[in-house]
């Protein structure tokens, strides 16, 4: 592959562009991160659907400040690399994209940061000022990421051959239907299986050596 092939790069946030998870780091905040975290690691293996998992663990925030939300949200780990990653794609004329089963709390404010063109996420849903317990938004579903790739790049005139996603589990699978470069990064078996590029190294930076 070269990399003059690849016009979109579209990255998955959680535990791919940032070293974990929101959803349980927002968790830690009421005490619930190990109810969350084993929802979350049921959908991320491909046990429960996206959608089921995302509200079961949405509800469980209810009650959560906003202000909370967004102190979290804006001191996230980012992944190694990620930054140097996207500069990278950027550099050679790559249009970098965001897609997130979690929260534009978090993708809006980290696009600056990490330097993607646009995020495309969920959003916490909130009554003065603390969390509902509901979500809505563009990524709450296990084909959300392939829809929203597929319109894309009709959007853009791009084909899957010019296509690169990276992700690292069960929801990110639709996207990998639509894209000839498949990225698994630090990636569940069930996306391993799917990926022709696997990266087990917690660092983007070696995402470059395939481009």
């Amino acid at each position: 592959m070269n990399k003059k092939d690849i016009k979109l790069a579209v990255f998955d946030f959680d535990s791919t562009l940032m070293d974990g998870e929101t959803i349980d780091l927002l968790a830690n905040e009421l005490g619930l991160v190990e109810e969350v975290s084993k929802i979350t690691e049921e959908a991320m293996s491909g046990k429960l659907s996206f959608f089921e998992s995302l509200t079961k663990r949405v509800s469980l925030l209810k009650g959560l400040p906003v202000e909370k939300v967004n102190s979290v949200c804006q001191n996230l780990p980012y992944m190694n690399g990620a930054k140097e990653a996207i500069s990278h794609l950027k550099e050679n004329g790559v249009t970098v994209v965001c897609f997130s089963g979690g929260f534009r709390n978090a993708t809006s404010y980290a696009k600056d940061i990490l330097g993607y063109d646009a995020d495309f996420s969920n959003v916490l849903q909130s009554k003065d000022g603390v969390l509902t317990g509901e979500v809505g938004g563009d990524m709450m579903f296990d084909w959300s990421k392939g829809d929203m790739l597929t319109r894309l790049q009709a959007l853009l005139n791009i084909s899957s051959a010019e296509t690169l996603v990276v992700g690292d589990g069960a929801n990110d699978l639709s996207m990998f239907r639509h894209a000839e470069t498949k990225v698994a990064f630090c990636g569940k078996e069930v996306l391993r299986k799917e990926a022709n590029i696997t990266i087990d190294v917690k660092d983007l930076r070696e995402l470059v050596k395939y481009l």
